[in-house]
């Protein structure tokens, strides 16, 4: 279910959140999922049930699961986590392309970088079109 790296320099528990999370948005836990107790996870995880009291803590706050008192955590219904999900992409988005102009990167380059990431089906030389592309304007 869940893989951590231990060579990993984020905090295991920030791990978690990150693999839970991808799990419910793909699908593979679906809506209302009783989630495994804490510390049935911290023993099949070999990690301290307060990292993982804390994953759930995180996940509960960013609307991915519920608890019910007594019962256990609950994987939420898509659209109460959705626009959670939406809205902190957004602001990682902007942080990041204020970065990037910061850093000299043209609002063409940005535009021509974000329809590339939205193209559905790339063609198998896509990865050395783009290059060439990157290398076309460095040259303009």
């Amino acid at each position: 279910m869940i893989l951590l790296d231990y060579r990993d320099r984020r905090p295991i528990y920030e791990q978690m959140v990150e693999k839970l999370e991808r799990l419910i948005a793909s699908g593979a836990l679906e809506p209302l999922t009783k989630m495994p107790s804490v510390r049935s996870l911290a023993m099949e995880l070999s990690v301290n049930p307060n990292t993982v009291q804390r994953a759930y803590a995180q996940l509960e706050q960013d609307g991915y699961l519920y608890t019910v008192s007594g019962r256990g955590s609950f994987v939420t219904a898509e659209s109460e986590w959705k626009d959670s999900r939406q809205s902190k992409a957004l602001e990682q988005w902007t942080e990041v392309t204020r970065q990037a102009r910061d850093s000299g990167i043209k609002k063409e380059e940005l535009e021509r970088l974000l329809q590339d990431v939205f193209v559905e089906e790339e063609a198998p030389d896509s990865e050395q079109r783009r290059k060439a592309g990157r290398k076309e304007s460095e040259d303009d």
